[in-house]
Order: C-alpha cells, then structure tokens, then sequence
C-alpha cells in the first residue's frame, strides 16, 4: 500500500486502512506532554490499515521509542498468533468479544490506569464495558456498526433498509457481496428477527438456511473487501464495516452507507497489553500517546471510524461528528448489539458458515 496526503487516498482493501507514510519524519509536537526520554522500542501489532499516517513517526519523535509494527487481517489470526506463545509483542488491538477470550485463556496483563492518564479523555460511555468492567484488559481504539453499503444509482427511488433488501428477496440478485466470516450469521439472525447473539442450534441453523437460499444471487463472500467491490463496480450492496464505505464514500458520491433496521452488530476495538511482551512500560507510553486527544483525532480524521475519545472530538472535522453514519444517533445504536463472547455458540456459527460456503 502507497502513502498519500490525508485527503488524496489510496482506494482501502481492508476493513482498515494502514498508510505506509506512518513511518515518515513528523514535525515538532507542542501540543503533547512530553514523557521524559525513553529508550528502546515498543512492538504494536494491529490491524491491517488501521493507523495513521505520521502516528508512528510522531510517538517516536516524541518519546525516543522506535515502533515495530506489524499487521494482522483477523481476531482470529491475532489470537492464534499469541495463543502459541507471545513472540514479542508489546500492543494488540482486539475486538471486545476477543477482549474477554483472551482474558479467559490469561492471555493479557491487567493495565497499570496510573501509567495511561489520558484515560480521562474518554467518553464515560467506554469507561466499563460489560466485556472488560473497569477497563482492567483494555481501552478503546474505535467503534462502529456494521452495516449495509450501496450504490445509490443503482437503488433508483428506493434505497435499500435493511438486511431484508439484501436476503428477503431478488432484488440486487447477483450483485451483492457477504463477509465471509460468522458475522454474516449473526445478521442473518437480525434479519430473522433473533439477537444476533442467539445460541439456540435451530436459529442459527435457520439462519444458514437463509443465506443457502439467497446464495444463488450472491456474487461474493468477501474476506472484508466489499467496499472494493463496491467501488470498482462489480456489485451494488454490500454487507460492510461502516469506516470501510465511508472511506470510498469519498472517492464516490453515488455511495451511502446505512445501519439496518432490523438492527446490526456494534463493535469496538481496543488497545490492550498481552502478557510475555518484553516493553512493558514503553506499552503504556504508546497506549496512552494514542489517547492523546489531537493525536486520536487525527488518526479518526484519517481512518473515517467514530471515536471513544470525547476529548478528541473537536479534533475532527465537523462533518465527521455531524454525519449519523459515523455516530449514529441513540434511537439507531439502541437497534444494534455487541458481539458477546460464547465459545459454544461461536463454534455452532463457524459449523453454520462452513456449511453456507459449501452448498
């Protein structure tokens, strides 16, 4: 992936968008406090396409610390990396669901809140999930919904309102792409009007009944690239992350992006410390530069996902905290649910995709 001005991107082909300018030599910061100088590095493991641009030059101008940073695409390769043994990470940014798996495998340090004072900047919304009550594993990166993207030509003078558009029938027939992950199980529970945190076998089996249905008018199962196909024009709709087609909604005025009304998944992803990493300090210095509010901000300026930081809000442009696809509105957030760590059910969901991408 190519570096680029914040506003001139590259088109994203992920959920996240990483820039490799990141690495770059930042300007002087006045607006941080500075730490005193610390030596040695810090190992972040993150996202695929999930920083900013000059964040990893500017922590290290700042603080003396040099970044390693590597990528990851999935929850599921994070915590397969690390269920195998630490192999020198610092940083990692699971999912709240991932949050609780790992707690439960003593996968992750508890948090030292006195080392991370830009705690304070945080919305009080995120200060005690029920995933992680008192944020003792983990502090919030961003949020969102997942959602529905689409061509807005192509739905002529009906936009589509939920997941029914896409499943309930053969409307935009061969021109829609699913993740192909288990969360396209959980909002085919939505759509059937069950939680998408369900655990009775015969709803899910349900919902993989479903999707084998429509699956004659689904052109892809997509590994978290629908915007891509979206953008390129290969389909229409799409079931997507919303800073993914928020993203390409700037490269392309005949693209929305909506929260179903059957309601969707909300998500969050975190920042947290998993045991056996050799900086454990220089980690709280990192998570605590992220939550600096100019510097969080700034990577939701780039990255086009909301922010748990309340302090960074002013930040960011005013059409990013005024656009309701990127902070939903209560009445919209109130239809949605996060996703709570199950390992029964999670693995009857897997069994369940497994046989839709089969049939």
């Amino acid at each position: 992936m190519t570096a680029s001005p914040w506003h001139m991107r590259p088109c994203p082909t992920s959920r996240r968008r990483f820039l490799q300018g990141s690495a770059a030599v930042a300007g002087s910061l006045p607006w941080l406090t500075r730490p005193a100088r610390a030596a040695g590095q810090v190992n972040v493991y993150n996202w695929d396409t999930y920083i900013g641009e000059n964040t990893l030059a500017q922590f290290t101008e700042a603080t003396g610390i040099e970044v390693r940073y590597d990528l990851y695409a999935s929850n599921d390769e994070l915590f397969g990396k690390l269920r195998e043994g630490n192999p020198g990470y610092d940083v990692i940014f699971p999912s709240s669901n991932f949050v609780e798996r790992m707690v439960a495998a003593d996968m992750l340090l508890p948090l030292d809140h006195a080392k991370i004072p830009n705690i304070a900047n945080l919305d009080p919304a995120f200060t005690d999930p029920a995933f992680d009550r008192g944020r003792k594993h983990s502090l919030p990166y961003f949020w969102g919904t997942m959602g529905i993207g689409y061509r807005i030509s192509a739905a002529g003078d009906t936009p589509p309102k939920g997941w029914v558009d896409m499943l309930g029938g053969d409307r935009f027939a061969g021109r829609m792409a699913f993740l192909n992950d288990s969360d396209v199980i959980r909002i085919t529970l939505k759509y059937l009007h069950y939680s998408l945190n369900d655990k009775d076998p015969k709803h899910i089996d349900e919902a993989a009944e479903a999707l084998i249905k429509a699956k004659p008018g689904i052109k892809a199962f997509a590994p978290d690239t629908g915007q891509d196909l979206l953008i390129s024009g290969e389909i229409d709709i799409c079931q997507e992350w919303n800073g993914d087609i928020l993203q390409v909604m700037l490269e392309d005025d005949d693209l929305n992006y909506i929260v179903p009304e059957e309601g969707s998944l909300l998500w969050e992803d975190t920042m947290a410390i998993p045991k056996g990493g050799p900086n454990l300090e220089n980690a709280h210095i990192f998570i605590n530069f992220i939550l600096d509010a100019k510097i969080h901000g700034e990577i939701a300026t780039e990255v086009k996902y909301p922010l748990p930081n309340k302090a960074a809000l002013e930040y960011i442009p005013e059409e990013d905290r005024d656009n309701p696809a990127m902070y939903p509105p209560e009445e919209v957030r109130a239809r949605c649910e996060p996703n709570i760590f199950d390992a029964e059910r999670d693995t009857l969901m897997e069994k369940a995709l497994t046989r839709v991408l089969a049939a």
